[in-house]
C-alpha cells in the first residue's frame, strides 16, 4: 500500500505521531550531551586525583535506581539496563582516556 492510498486522516495522524517521536529523539541526544558534558568533569576530577575510572558499587545503585525508574514508567526494566551498561562502558571509557591523558600531561 501507497501513502497515497492511506486514507488522510490516517496519514495526518502517522505524521503527526512521527512528529513527536522525532522531537523526543532530539530532547534525548540532548540530554544524552548534557550527561555525557557532566561524566566528563567527573573524569577529570577522578583523574586529578587518582581516583580509578569505574566505580562499580555506584554502578550497581545506578542499574538498580533505573530498573526501578523504568518499571514504574511502564519500560522494561531489561531494556533500560542495558541501555544504561551501554553509557556506563562509553563513560568508563572516556574517563580512562582523560586519565591517560592528565598522566602524560603531568609526566611532560
Amino acid at each position: 500500500m501507497s501513502t497515497s492510498e492511506i486514507d488522510a486522516n490516517v496519514l495526518a495522524e502517522l505524521n503527526r505521531l512521527r512528529e513527536s517521536i522525532d522531537n523526543i529523539d532530539a530532547a534525548v541526544v540532548h540530554m544524552l550531551a548534557e550527561r555525557f558534558k557532566a561524566t566528563q568533569q567527573v573524569g577529570r576530577l577522578k583523574a586529578d586525583h587518582k581516583l580509578p575510572p569505574a566505580d562499580p558499587a555506584r554502578e550497581t545503585r545506578q542499574i538498580a535506581r533505573l530498573r526501578e525508574l523504568a518499571q514504574s514508567a511502564n519500560l522494561d526494566p531489561a531494556f533500560a539496563e542495558k541501555l544504561l551498561n551501554f553509557i556506563i562502558a562509553e563513560v568508563i571509557r572516556h574517563h580512562e582516556r582523560i586519565a591517560e591523558e592528565t598522566e602524560k600531561g603531568a609526566g611532560a
